[in-house]
């Protein structure tokens, strides 16, 4: 074998050292001639796995049952409406002046009561409609626009506990409670339409 010969043999063991390829009469065991494999493509982001849309069912239940269920029993109004809006407000006082019934006078809660309802009634029909509305009016003028409650013979207590002596007011709790209940349902109800507006 001449200089030429020795010299492109060299060329050929340097060559395969470089790129990594073992000879063929090697004596290295098998597992240092594996290599890492190449090319795997990204797990894509879209369309999400079953999980994902599992959980996201899952949320949407619990919003639903949330809405349907719970605010129904606690009488918490809508989540989703705007917290700065007056139904909100005056349900929020509706709420603080039913736990202030049983640590309060009652004649003081009957007053914030009937006050209460003359500011929604103003807010919700305008000031024009009962602004000026007194006595048995002002109970008919609610029995009118809220029929599912006896305004006019279970709301007597809104005229005469707010003005009766402390002394001689009777602790009419239950009663309250049940004006407040209903002032609360008559808050959530749809504003009615006039008989001039339904014809």
């Amino acid at each position: 074998m001449n200089a030429i010969d020795n010299i492109d043999t060299i060329d050929i063991i340097d060559h395969n050292a470089i790129v990594g390829v073992e000879p063929k009469n090697s004596t290295k065991p098998v597992i240092y001639q594996l290599r890492d494999i190449k090319g795997l493509d990204p797990i894509p982001w879209w369309p999400p796995a079953p999980g994902w849309w599992l959980l996201l069912g899952g949320f949407m239940l619990t919003l639903w049952i949330i809405k349907h269920f719970l605010l129904k029993m606690y009488k918490i109004p809508n989540p989703f409406i705007i917290t700065l809006s007056w139904k909100w407000d005056a349900a929020h006082q509706l709420r603080a002046l039913r736990r202030r019934v049983s640590t309060q006078e009652t004649w003081k809660t009957a007053r914030e009561l009937s006050e209460l309802l003359r500011r929604i009634a103003m807010t919700k029909y305008g000031r024009d409609a009962c602004a000026g509305l007194t006595g048995l009016s002002w109970l008919q003028w609610l029995n009118d626009q809220d029929p599912d409650y006896a305004w006019t013979e279970r709301g007597q207590l809104l005229l005469t506990l707010p003005y009766a002596p402390p002394d001689l007011v009777p602790a009419d709790m239950q009663r309250l409670l049940e004006l407040i209940d209903a002032a609360s349902a008559w808050l959530r109800r749809p504003l009615k339409q006039s008989k001039l507006e339904q014809t």
